[in-house]
């Protein structure tokens, strides 16, 4: 919660004393709610290039406020120093009008606009079914995108599809002995190969399908359209298993129109006139070290093929060539030391390193009553991301993923993922929203309806009040969760929402005088307005989530 008028207040007056002009006013609440609403330790922050007491210093800054006009009833000095304030309760009480009559638009900012990034998350080899590593990923980068789009940024979420390499080959080498297999033959997965059920799918799908072409040798042509079918059909489902997480991407770029469109070599040709090029041992190597990578990095080898490295770089280069002014990857753990020779390699073609930006995501770990859940039958190697959803639910997959932050090594505990209780987090919050979509319901209230320009002090209990001041953090939660690129710091704001709205529900519950409906008509009237404002909050803070606000549980 902020008062942008007090902040600028502050700066004057800290400037009127001769402190400069480059000062950062912050205000936060503070941990007791004895000591106020807001507080600063500005005066101690200035009082050594003034070479003041902070104290008194303080008390100078409180005597050039109007409090009144700032909306502040009440304000002190404690401590060394801290300038301590409460708000105006009529004004916390006009901003839960505000927050109703914003609704769906509660929370947005504009600080954004003008900005196009472009988020790139995902980005799975197409030889299998997503896993649960994957679903993390597409949670946490779909939320980053619904982040920025909030606060008025432009965002593409686009797919990476590596569909070159050893590991393509890897793949129709399976399918093809799974084939063979069905005609009857001997044969033998490769070394590396693919053993899941899905590639028996596959062979099955292709037997069906084009056995007239390829019961067959299997030339170079047949080889080609078994990869065709393969990729387009792993593609397909990983765009499906997308579409019931609730994901949906503006652009897939595939690794091979990377090679196609000559970006390696017109790339190459850039770096080399930029002379960060040089040849060794037959290799042509790019100075990474000199832009704060710790050894220098292979571009070409020496049989002329090009790293994994090479691409990488082209494929950025073209982000930046679309118009993009940030690209954001999400990562697994695996690439965390590709980071600084990716930045490396922007810094050297002059796009600087703040254009490229890494959200590293950590493993998750599936747990069934303390026990690891290792497999699925049909991938036969790990848990897919459809057997997750199809056994919690998108909604309690999504917020699993989102609690914590994406740097964290997380456990899955299916236990408490099936839980309908408040020990479930996500059932908490949503719960939370369904309890105030349930009082319009009783009280046959149409919530767009609720009267907003009436007499608003019946709202005089603190847990009222407190619940208010925590909707108004509403909008600095999400700008900071926006430029961190961290979408739990909106979890853990829903957790303590839904902590104070059900302790507020429960308290009219057991209290009748604190009840919303069956009050006398101006009290209810008045808690209306906190209940629609509380609900407009907690939808906005799930949508930002890709997680359903339910009407009723």
């Amino acid at each position: 919660m902020q008062l942008p008028e007090l902040a600028r207040a502050l700066e004057r007056a800290a400037q009127a004393l001769g402190a400069g002009d480059e000062l950062e006013v912050r205000l936060e609440r503070p941990k007791d709610v004895g000591h106020g609403d807001l507080a600063t330790n500005l005066a101690m922050l200035i009082a050594g290039r003034l070479g003041r007491v902070p104290r008194e210093l303080a008390e100078e800054l409180l005597g050039a406020l109007d409090l009144p006009a700032l909306h502040i009833e009440h304000a002190e000095v404690a401590g060394p120093g801290f300038l301590n304030f409460r708000i105006s309760r009529d004004y916390l009480r006009d901003q839960l009008r505000e927050i109703c009559r914003a609704d769906q638009d509660y929370g947005r900012s504009s600080w954004g606009v003008g900005h196009l990034f472009n988020v790139e998350f995902v980005s799975a080899n197409p030889t299998g079914p997503l896993h649960v590593g994957h679903g993390r990923g597409a949670a946490v980068g779909d939320a980053i995108a619904r982040l920025l789009e909030f606060t008025g940024h432009k965002v593409q979420r686009e797919f990476y599809v590596n569909d070159a390499g050893a590991q393509i080959d890897k793949l129709i080498d399976s399918v093809h002995a799974r084939y063979r297999q069905l005609q009857g033959h001997e044969e033998s997965i490769p070394e590396g190969g693919y053993h899941g059920v899905y590639v028996t799918e596959l062979a099955s799908q292709l037997r069906a399908e084009q056995s007239n072409r390829l019961d067959g040798e299997w030339g170079s042509p047949e080889r080609q359209l078994v990869r065709r079918y393969t990729l387009q059909r792993m593609q397909d489902e990983q765009r499906e298993d997308m579409r019931a997480f609730r994901v949906e991407f503006d652009e897939f770029r595939t690794e091979s129109s990377v090679y196609e469109s000559g970006q390696i070599e017109a790339t190459l040709a850039e770096l080399q006139a930029r002379g960060l090029i040089y040849q060794r041992e037959g290799a042509q190597w790019l100075r990474t070290t000199t832009f704060g990578d710790d050894k220098d990095r292979v571009l070409v080898k020496s049989d002329g093929s090009c790293t994994y490295f090479l691409p990488d770089i082209a494929y950025h280069r073209d982000k930046a060539q679309r118009g993009f002014e940030v690209a954001i990857d999400v990562w697994g753990a695996d690439h965390h030391g590709y980071v600084p020779r990716m930045k490396a390699a922007m810094d050297a073609l002059g796009l600087g390193r703040d254009f490229f930006e890494a959200v590293i995501v950590q493993l998750v770990r599936v747990e069934r009553s303390g026990e690891e859940v290792k497999f699925s039958k049909r991938a036969g190697e790990f848990v897919t991301l459809t057997d997750l959803i199809e056994e919690v639910g998108t909604d309690v997959t999504r917020y699993f993923f989102l609690e914590r932050g994406p740097q964290q090594q997380m456990v899955f505990d299916l236990d408490l993922a099936k839980e309908r209780s408040e020990k479930n987090p996500v059932y908490k919050v949503q719960y939370a929203h369904a309890r105030l979509r349930s009082v319009y319901r009783r009280g046959g209230i149409d919530p767009t309806q609720i009267e907003l320009d009436i007499d608003l002090s019946p709202l005089v209990q603190p847990e009222a009040l407190e619940l208010t001041k925590t909707l108004l953090d509403f909008p600095d939660t999400v700008a900071a969760a926006a430029r961190s690129r961290e979408p739990h710091r909106v979890t853990a704001y829903l957790d303590g929402l839904a902590n104070q709205l059900n302790s507020w529900y429960h308290m009219g519950t057991r209290n009748h005088a604190l009840r919303v409906l069956g009050q006398e008509e101006h009290v209810t009237k008045a808690r209306l307005v906190l209940a629609r404002a509380a609900e407009v909050v907690v939808r906005n803070g799930l949508w930002l989530l890709g997680i359903e606000a339910p009407e009723r549980m």
